[in-house]
């Protein structure tokens, strides 16, 4: 999948941040739109932290799923 459709699959539920410090590690945090809830993602290019932040998205899915 490309990041593009990730990051706009993302969008859907999520504020995104990005943030890339002096040593070149990107911060990515999530912020979700319905509860507020934050998430933080660090890695050292900007696919690693989007596929971080997209496989939680993922997780986050299934468990409300199985919650039904």
């Amino acid at each position: 999948m490309r990041n593009t459709t990730k990051l706009k699959v993302l969008l859907l539920k999520y504020t995104v941040s990005f943030n890339m410090d002096d040593d070149s590690l990107f911060t990515l945090l999530l912020t979700d739109k319905a509860t507020n809830d934050m998430q933080q993602f660090e890695g050292g290019s900007y696919s690693q932290v989007l596929a971080k932040a997209y496989s939680y998205l993922l997780r986050e899915m299934k468990k409300q799923k199985g919650s039904i």
